[in-house]
């Protein structure tokens, strides 16, 4: 059974002390002292630049779950969107590529892990247990805590590391004060806020509407197009694909399977959780946990030791954009990553594995790549990056 943890594998606890109020949180759609409207707050810059796809091709519900999502008055002080850590520009993860974790809305209070980012996100399936360890799959965050994106979007506002909201209802509350309360009100009726858990759900609910969105996985790269045939890759990109299929053994994790998204298009996960024995990251920006501290992931969660160092396999759209990687953002660039897959195993050139227990073999280690080769992967990968322009990008 999964038990639902904080994000941290070890808590911050901070204790908040509220007082109830008296005024109806309905009454305060349309008269609110609490916190300025989003009009009177500088817009999350994403939000300016977030533009493609036009509003009226997004449904009501998505509309809202995307003013939900770019909304920076919903942290406690106000200053964080989910935008803030899941950037459009940056793939939909952390803009910021100097920090291997994403700092919150509390300056100096930072995260754990690296930033997933949340593009593509509604292909991943809930989270089961399969019939043997292998079989493991689906959930949100790295560890597939959350069973699927309505669960998932709840986390952050509530976490001290991130939106740092001491209640459900303050995030409630600040939604009922905003410049978009009345189209919640058209999506979930004239008594959405009557109820704050019902509130509360609902608006999770539109923000995994709005990550379910063609705007969130919209399809437009270059790998895209060439398998619409509109496009040809080069020589490199074409090497790269074959290798990835290949020798370099990529695509036995990020498999090549299509979905049902109406362009016969893959998502490169096969949503399973392994252990490729990635090294302790040492520069993470703050002292929080003992130094001893160990991540086990999917282990931890499942309270079952076969599955400690275990994280799930991410997707690998806009990849080229979401710099740091892995869980732990240990490898700073795609050509570290490749380099690590095919090295791991070579004595002398990477630190000992944080968790040795479980580790990957056979499909990383000593693959033999040469450096032309591990480029031409990296070649391959960045054609999965969206908005792909033919008369600009070649």
């Amino acid at each position: 059974m999964i038990k639902h943890v904080c994000q941290s594998f070890c808590c911050i606890i901070i204790v908040y002390f509220t007082t109830s109020c008296s005024e109806s949180i309905s009454n305060k759609v349309s008269n609110s002292e609490s916190k300025p409207s989003a009009s009177a707050v500088e817009t999350d810059p994403a939000a300016r630049v977030n533009a493609r796809i036009l509003s009226d091709e997004l449904s009501d519900k998505e509309r809202l779950g995307k003013l939900i999502f770019f909304d920076i008055n919903l942290s406690e002080p106000a200053g964080q969107s989910c935008a803030s850590c899941h950037d459009p520009n940056s793939g939909f993860a952390d803009p910021d590529r100097q920090l291997p974790v994403s700092e919150g809305v509390i300056a100096g209070r930072f995260g754990v892990r690296n930033a997933l980012s949340a593009g593509y996100t509604k292909f991943t399936p809930a989270f089961t247990l399969g019939e043997s360890p292998m079989a493991v799959q689906g959930g949100q965050f790295w560890d597939g805590r959350k069973i699927d994106l309505i669960d998932q979007a709840k986390a952050p506002f509530l976490n001290p590391l991130e939106m740092n909201n001491p209640s459900e209802e303050t995030v409630v509350e600040d939604v009922a004060a905003a410049d978009y309360a009345p189209l919640f009100l058209t999506v979930y009726g004239a008594d959405a806020f009557d109820d704050i858990d019902t509130a509360y759900h609902n608006i999770a609910d539109a923000i995994a509407a709005y990550e379910g969105s063609v705007e969130v996985s919209p399809f437009t790269s270059k790998y895209d197009q060439f398998k619409a045939g509109t496009v040809a890759l080069s020589a490199e990109e074409t090497l790269g694909l074959e290798l990835f299929i290949g020798k370099g053994k990529c695509a036995n994790c990020h498999s090549l399977e299509s979905i049902d998204n109406g362009v016969n298009s893959d998502i490169f996960t096969n949503f399973r959780f392994g252990n490729i024995g990635l090294p302790r990251n040492t520069e993470f920006p703050y002292d929080l946990l003992p130094a001893d501290t160990i991540d086990n992931g999917l282990g931890a969660i499942l309270e079952d030791p076969q599955h400690d160092g275990k994280f799930k396999t991410p997707h690998l759209r806009n990849v080229t954009l979401t710099a740091p990687y892995m869980h732990n953002g240990v490898l700073k660039t795609l050509e570290d990553v490749v380099h690590f897959y095919n090295t791991r195993d070579i004595p002398g050139l990477w630190p000992e594995p944080e968790v040795s227990a479980n580790m990957v073999t056979g499909m990383v280690g000593d693959l033999g790549l040469t450096e032309d080769e591990e480029e031409a992967i990296v070649e391959f990968m960045e054609t999965l990056t969206d908005n792909y322009n033919p008369a600009i990008d070649d």
